[in-house]
């Protein structure tokens, strides 16, 4: 197993962007593989791009187009009204079914013929929007898949999936990187850099976040100060 190599599946946004400077934290050379699937919201790969530039690691998009066209959804159907709050007994619109599923399997194919065995996904079940396919179990079982599949011994790392939203700017502080994270990354649904549209989902989550780890950022360095 070669643990010099990785590949993040990277799509420009908070999360991805935060597991993206973890992975260079952890490994020598690192590999950013983006997608572009049919998302209304495609701007992402460009800015995945330039981020992955200024981190200087291998970059590389790939055209998936089926992935978006299988099923309804709000972030690749104009058609389809966004759910801006998560129904009762069921999964928000905003999910693209087997996405995850897709990206990473094929991120394993990829890395397979790069000589990697170690993947990066930004998926977290503490903080997210119902989607089944950032559930813990889900990564474990389709990493054991993956391995039988392919005869391979893949590594699929999960850095935020313990962690809410406010721990993961935390970490993004703690790598060095809030500022590029909040100003330079998209989580928006609809298209819109940085601190996003303000009310789509992906958005809400990010800006409540963000909100809980300034104050408990704030909080903390009051109390050092009172002490001084």
């Amino acid at each position: 197993m070669n643990n010099d190599k990785v590949l993040v599946i990277f799509s420009g946004g908070q999360d991805s962007t935060t597991c993206l400077f973890w992975a260079k934290k952890k490994f020598k050379e690192v590999y950013a593989l983006s997608f572009i699937y049919g998302q209304k919201h495609v701007k992402e790969v460009e800015l995945a791009r330039e981020i992955a530039l200024k981190a200087g690691v291998n970059f590389q998009t790939m055209e998936v187009p089926l992935i978006g066209s299988l099923g309804r959804n709000s972030l690749t159907d104009s058609t389809v009204t966004m759910d801006e709050v998560k129904p009762k007994d069921s999964v928000p619109n905003t999910f693209v079914p087997g996405r995850n599923m897709f990206f990473i399997s094929i991120g394993a194919v990829y890395a397979r013929e790069h000589g990697i065995n170690h993947l990066v996904t930004g998926v977290s079940q503490t903080d997210f929007s119902g989607y089944p396919d950032c559930r813990d179990s889900f990564i474990k079982s389709l990493n054991v898949t993956l391995n039988l599949a392919m005869d391979e011994q893949f590594v699929i790392h999960t850095p935020l999936m313990w962690l809410d939203k406010a721990q993961t700017w935390a970490l993004a502080d703690e790598l060095g990187i809030f500022d590029l994270v909040r100003n330079e990354t998209m989580t928006c649904y609809n298209g819109i850099k940085g601190d996003g549209c303000g009310h789509c989902p992906a958005c809400t989550l990010r800006r409540k976040g963000l909100e809980k780890y300034l104050a408990t950022k704030k909080l903390k360095h009051d109390k050092i100060n009172e002490r001084l």
